[in-house]
């Protein structure tokens, strides 16, 4: 396996670790707020299947929109943790499993963004 293969690979398991523990972590969500565990489990769903456009290698297109995706609930994540905070009015705890799932977000983000920048040395 060379270097370039390994770079995909591991950023489709850093979007299947976050997109997994979204998907078990609206199990939880559901039963007591309804709308957490929707976006819970649907952007973990969605994240889990960005596994298939890393390692298909499917464009710069499709990992752009993982990242910004990924960005997105990394910024929710981060403003929901903020005292008085526009979205839920209260500064939310910080567990073991959000520092997992944060941790596996940005590692996606830095590994996509070095698939992009390969990619991009790549054409020229």
């Amino acid at each position: 396996m060379n270097k370039t293969t390994i770079l995909y690979c591991a950023a489709a398991a850093a979007t299947a670790i976050g997109g997994t523990m979204h998907i078990i972590m609206s199990t939880s969500s559901l039963p007591n707020n309804l709308n957490s565990g929707i976006l819970f489990l649907v952007g973990g769903i969605l994240q889990v299947f960005w596994v298939v456009p890393m390692i298909r290698r499917w464009g710069a297109v499709w990992y752009s929109i993982g990242i910004g995706g990924t960005a997105v609930f990394v910024a929710l994540w981060v403003i929901t943790r903020i005292p008085d905070n526009p979205i839920t009015g209260r500064g939310g705890p910080v567990s073991q499993n959000a520092i997992i799932v944060e941790t596996a977000q940005l590692a996606f983000i830095g590994l996509a963004v070095a698939v992009l920048a390969y990619e991009s040395r790549k054409k020229q």
